[in-house]
């Protein structure tokens, strides 16, 4: 295996629109993550449950959204970053290698936002890959310490050597955070910015996928109305190649 894919998508809890008009997504967004055919997906904005959702629509899910949208045979992995009045939401990870390691760190720069990093690390063939699922601040202050938090994490858990993905969505309208992430050796492929919000006129690339130990051999946003309908976001898919290979 020369290649694999790994996408990050913000998934806006499955729920879309506003009001009277708003509308459960999550089954489509099942068959958008299948359609993906990624071999890892790093998603945001997950819910475990939510008690006035799943009394509001239907056919809202019995499981959490990250078991809920695993297509068969993938692994998921969910840890919760904000707990609600009526429920929990975080990151997740779905892959279609085997699991052997999972952690989380509170990563909340202040009391209004609760916001935390997930680590996984997959077992792929002989190698070991190490994956961080992110989502940052809204205030560029929060995100330039979430970011040092970020490095402070890596230096600690990781190998300097190991293979590493950071995927999510870093709020991050500039060059702030890719300058920061370039200094301490996640580099990205993004001569060209791929818009991902908002998915029904993109403006900007707020989703991004940084690699150690690795290279971006292409890069792809999805779009049209079918994934313009399914979140505020649209997802970034990047295929990957083992540096040296």
């Amino acid at each position: 295996m020369n290649t694999f894919k790994v996408a990050t998508y913000n998934i806006h809890k499955g729920v879309q629109g506003l009001g009277l008009a708003r509308r459960l997504e999550i089954h489509n967004l099942g068959h958008a993550v299948e359609m993906l055919d990624a071999d890892v997906v790093c998603l945001q904005e997950v819910r475990a449950f939510n008690h006035v959702q799943a009394k509001r629509f239907k056919h809202w899910p019995q499981m959490g959204q990250a078991d809920f949208l695993a297509p068969e045979g993938y692994a998921a992995v969910y840890r919760t970053n904000a707990v609600t009045r009526h429920g929990e939401h975080g990151n997740a990870l779905l892959s279609r290698w085997p699991v052997l390691a999972q952690s989380h760190e509170n990563i909340s720069d202040h009391r209004f936002e609760q916001r935390g990093l997930l680590h996984v690390t997959l077992q792929v063939q002989a190698r070991h890959l190490h994956v961080i699922v992110v989502h940052l601040g809204l205030l560029h202050r929060s995100r330039v310490r979430q970011v040092a938090q970020l490095q402070n994490y890596i230096a600690r858990q990781i190998p300097s050597e190991a293979p590493l993905v950071v995927a999510g969505d870093f709020n991050d309208w500039g060059q702030t955070v890719t300058r920061m992430m370039t200094a301490f050796g996640c580099q990205t492929d993004e001569a060209a910015p791929l818009r991902t919000f908002p998915s029904r006129l993109p403006m900007a690339q707020l989703d991004h996928v940084y690699v150690r130990g690795l290279r971006v051999v292409h890069r792809f946003v999805p779009q049209g109305r079918m994934w313009s309908r399914l979140s505020d976001h649209l997802p970034l898919l990047v295929e990957l190649a083992w540096e040296g290979e």
